[in-house]
């Protein structure tokens, strides 16, 4: 095989299609492109923001930042990590915060707020100091003799 011999697939290239040639091509007179209007212009159709005289969306939506209308910052919710009563009952120790959470690598060192949820079950009395707790998570602790501190986030 030599380069001049190369060729594409069967069937994969199509020939262009000639504008202009006369009724029977089938693209005569207007070259497919109808009778009058935009389409029929030279340069049409235009920009792919046009939306046919439509008020354009760019102009439809509020100005954003840097503009005098209303205020800018964004709410941000808190991000908790989760930690199962089942990962608390296998740590040793009678307090448990987020330091020892975290020497027993069940948080990040990035990690800062720290959710304890009700997954799992606990056998002995713990203190365990959180910034949250659920609902099943404070019954089961507290049931099994301990107690929950809740630390301000």
């Amino acid at each position: 095989m030599r380069l001049n011999e190369l060729s594409p697939a069967p069937g994969s290239t199509k020939s262009r299609k000639r504008l202009g040639r006369g009724k029977g091509s089938g693209n005569g007179k207007t070259s497919g492109r109808g009778h009058k209007g935009a389409g029929a212009r030279s340069g049409a159709p235009g920009h792919g923001k046009f939306e046919g005289g439509q008020m354009p969306l760019q102009r439809r939506l509020p100005r954003l930042k840097g503009m005098a209308r209303g205020p800018h910052t964004v709410a941000r919710p808190k991000v908790y990590a989760p930690v199962n009563v089942s990962e608390l009952a296998e740590l040793s120790g009678d307090e448990i915060g987020i330091e020892e959470l975290k020497a027993a690598g069940i948080l990040r060192k990035k990690e800062s707020l720290v959710k304890v949820l009700g997954d799992g079950e606990i056998g002995r009395a713990i203190t365990v100091r959180a910034h949250a707790f659920s609902s099943s998570a404070r019954e089961k602790i507290e049931a099994a003799g301990g107690s929950t501190e809740v630390l301000e986030s």
